[in-house]
């Protein structure tokens, strides 16, 4: 089953909304560009039906010490922890950059009816390390094809959030920072 795009016909799918929603996002996500803890990955989860907001997180990778604390995992957890179930049927994703490989994994696992992303995989790679993997690919490449993908939509508002010179600065420290410990 091919996967469902921004291409396919929905009767659900508007883009001035979307527009909207995700300038939400990315100004909510900006907030923390002034705080200690720059990041520029927000995720939204919203009725796709009504638009009433579910759940809203930021990526906390570095904060937690943990690379699985991606905005779109850490808002789908919260989301299926508060509805009490792991189908976010129903529920759309909002996010400010594509989703890596990992996440819509995470998305398709939760049968969100569909995903909207800002910036491309493509543009975060110009400032920090990425899996390269499209979006499409990943649904195109399961047996979930049932979620809609739809970006880039905002592309400038969410790429703003990389090249903030806040965020600039994070990302340097980032890529510099060496591990406390070693392994063996």
């Amino acid at each position: 089953m091919a996967p469902r795009s921004a291409s396919s016909p929905s009767p659900t799918v508007d883009t001035a909304v979307d527009f909207a929603r995700m300038q939400s996002l990315a100004a909510w996500t900006a907030r923390t560009l002034t705080t200690p803890h720059p990041v520029p990955f927000g995720a939204d989860i919203l009725s796709t039906a009504t638009g009433k907001r579910l759940m809203r997180a930021r990526n906390a990778v570095a904060r937690q010490n943990d690379p699985s604390a991606h905005a779109e995992l850490r808002t789908v957890r919260r989301a299926c922890r508060k509805l009490g179930s792991f189908s976010l049927r129903g529920y759309t994703l909002y996010t400010t950059c594509e989703p890596c490989p990992m996440c819509m994994a995470n998305a398709l696992w939760a049968g969100l009816d569909r995903v909207v992303y800002g910036a491309t995989i493509d543009d975060a790679n110009r400032f920090c390390r990425q899996i390269r993997i499209p979006a499409t690919e990943v649904v195109a490449r399961s047996d979930m094809a049932s979620t809609i993908v739809t970006g880039p939509i905002a592309r400038e508002e969410c790429l703003a959030l990389f090249t903030h010179p806040n965020m600039q600065k994070a990302f340097k420290t980032w890529s510099s920072a060496k591990p406390s410990q070693t392994i063996n």
